[in-house]
């Protein structure tokens, strides 16, 4: 493990140490972006600016993130939760972004092993209406055997080819009329939200500024160049005084670019990403298995998750408003419909548990499908703001690495980066597989925080109380909740429900029920009054109720309620 260059922590964030956990005291942080003068603001709370804040902290920048909602609350928190190479940029000729993607998907294996764990992916060949059948099966184990070659075979396994039998095994609920075999490769998968926030989190650590709730209003200019940028959080106006802007803000990157160039013309093509969550009981797979939608030039992924599967696509064209993304009805039905054609399973919609849906921040042309569209990313300097958009969860760190770079050429320094082998917080000395044998409480919460989980049990041994659950049916603790006010900046009940636990996404309506106690824990954290706790809690009741309508109509078909 390395160390860095002296620096006196600020009021946010000193040094986590291995007998107390990293707290972040927002007001503080608040004081800080009023007071400081920063070598980097990086504007935008997603996985790509969270890696540029890491990598510049860690480079030994003065650093500020400012992020308008919450971390990851945006793409970050609603992606298919892959860490991948990509067999599709395979197929699209891009075998530089795979074997680029497959050499960081091996650095986010070992940074951060508590975060991202190694997931078999299953290909099954029928005889017809498949994602493939068996005259081409041989062509597309090339394409397996080259994403091998490309940087697969980091990840401890090759492709492997299934007889009918063995598919079964790993999905035995799938339609078998027309199974001929199958096969399978292996990538990874992340909780995206906890991902993004463990980043956020190390780069605290290593002294930089990070915020939430607080929206850019304004660029602050000077002699031509963005010096900062004026943000409102809690209803205070705060400039923040910065050497050089990033504009991080994927989908909304076009709104900050437009503040410094009112004549900039949009460059962001959003596509569409939407997924519904399944009870695993109507499916019982063991690993992710890859169905195709009928109709459809795209095919959908079925991934378990604890008791649930995640059913979900990705890349259709998104023209609406980027601040209300929803799944809609139609986008349920269909992803329904393919499940139920690949799956010898009852399926309606009274069995979907929660449902999402992101915007992926695309580049490149206003013609042609989305899914054809290429992933790499693009970083352009203006005026002294380094804005980058497109990319992928899976490329954040490389990408948060040459924006610092730019960054780094604008202020006239050098600096090495240092983000390649450095642990994300929780992950130092993480055993991933001694801790998934230990099984129950220990095993939920290592998989949650890594070597932090010890602080989660510390509040429990302080107060059993803490030990309770949220609500009956799931793993999330009350310490949890307490956890995250004290040690990851939650504000609200849908900062805790929506990304710090994942209720919401995983089970819609136990989240609705457990939205008192996780206000009333909150409110005794962070000193919230009765009647902010109580609108907290029905603004969250409302977000939910209108998500259900959207999907289901005003009979609210299967939402419990």
């Amino acid at each position: 493990m390395f160390t860095l260059p002296s620096r006196r922590p600020n009021a946010v964030a000193a040094r986590a140490t291995l007998s107390a956990p990293l707290r972040l005291d927002r007001r503080a942080a608040l004081t800080d972006l009023e007071t400081g003068t920063f070598d980097v603001l990086v504007v935008g709370g997603g996985v790509t600016g969270a890696y540029t804040a890491l990598d510049a902290a860690s480079r030994g920048l003065k650093v500020a993130l400012v992020e308008r909602d919450d971390f990851a609350s945006g793409t970050s928190s609603k992606s298919s939760k892959m860490v991948h190479g990509g067999l599709r940029y395979i197929e699209q000729g891009n075998l530089d972004l795979v074997r680029h993607s497959l050499l960081e998907r091996q650095r986010f294996r070992r940074n951060a092993p508590h975060l991202v764990q190694r997931l078999p992916f299953l290909f099954p060949i029928l005889a017809k209406d498949g994602v493939f059948d068996a005259r081409i099966a041989k062509a597309f184990e090339s394409l397996l055997w080259t994403y091998d070659l490309a940087g697969g075979w980091r990840i401890g396994k090759l492709h492997q080819r299934l007889t009918v039998d063995e598919v079964l095994s790993h999905a035995p609920t799938l339609r078998a009329e027309n199974l001929k075999g199958g096969l399978m490769y292996y990538d990874s998968r992340a909780d995206d939200a906890r991902l993004t926030l463990a980043i956020v989190r190390s780069a605290a650590r290593l002294g930089a500024v990070v915020v939430n709730g607080a929206e850019v209003t304004g660029l602050r200019t000077a002699g031509g160049r963005v010096t900062g940028a004026t943000v409102q959080a809690d209803g205070e106006q705060i400039d923040i005084r910065a050497r050089v802007v990033v504009n991080a803000t994927g989908v909304w990157a076009d709104r900050v670019e437009g503040m410094a160039d009112h004549d900039h013309q949009p460059q962001v093509r959003p596509a569409k990403g939407v997924h519904i969550v399944l009870p695993w009981s109507k499916i019982r797979n063991d690993c992710t298995v890859t169905v195709p939608i009928p109709g459809r030039a795209r095919r959908a992924t079925c991934t378990r998750w604890g008791d649930v599967v995640v059913v979900g696509t990705t890349d259709t064209d998104y023209t609406g408003s980027t601040d209300d993304v929803h799944c809609t009805r139609e986008e349920m039905d269909f992803l329904l419909e393919g499940a139920q054609i690949a799956f010898d399973t009852k399926l309606d919609a009274s069995d979907v548990l929660g449902s999402y849906a992101g915007l992926r921040p695309l580049v490149g042309g206003k013609e042609g499908a989305t899914l054809d569209m290429r992933r790499d990313h693009h970083i352009t300097v203006s005026a002294g703001m380094v804005t980058v958009t497109g990319g992928k969860l899976t490329t954040s760190r490389h990408m948060g690495e040459l924006v610092v770079d730019e960054a780094l050429g604008l202020l006239g320094r050098k600096a090495k980066c240092r983000t390649k082998n450095l642990p994300l917080i929780g992950g130092t000395g993480y055993d991933a597989e001694a801790t998934a044998a230990t099984g129950g409480v220990a095993a939920h919460l290592g998989g949650r925080y890594g070597t932090e989980a010890r602080f989660v049990s510390a509040l429990v041994d302080e107060n059993p109380e803490l030990g309770e659950p949220l609500i009956e049916g799931q793993p999330f603790l009350k310490a949890e909740v307490v956890f995250a006010a004290r040690s990851e900046m939650a504000r609200s009940v849908d900062d805790v429900l929506s990304r710090r636990t994942r209720l919401r996404l995983f089970a819609r309506d136990a989240s609705v029920e457990a939205a008192p106690l996780v206000g009333e824990l909150l409110g005794a954290e962070l000193g919230l009054s009765p009647e902010t706790v109580a609108a907290q809690v029905e603004q969250y009741r409302a977000d939910v109720a209108r998500e259900k309508s959207i999907l289901f109509g005003d009979n609210l078909l299967g939402a419990n309620a």
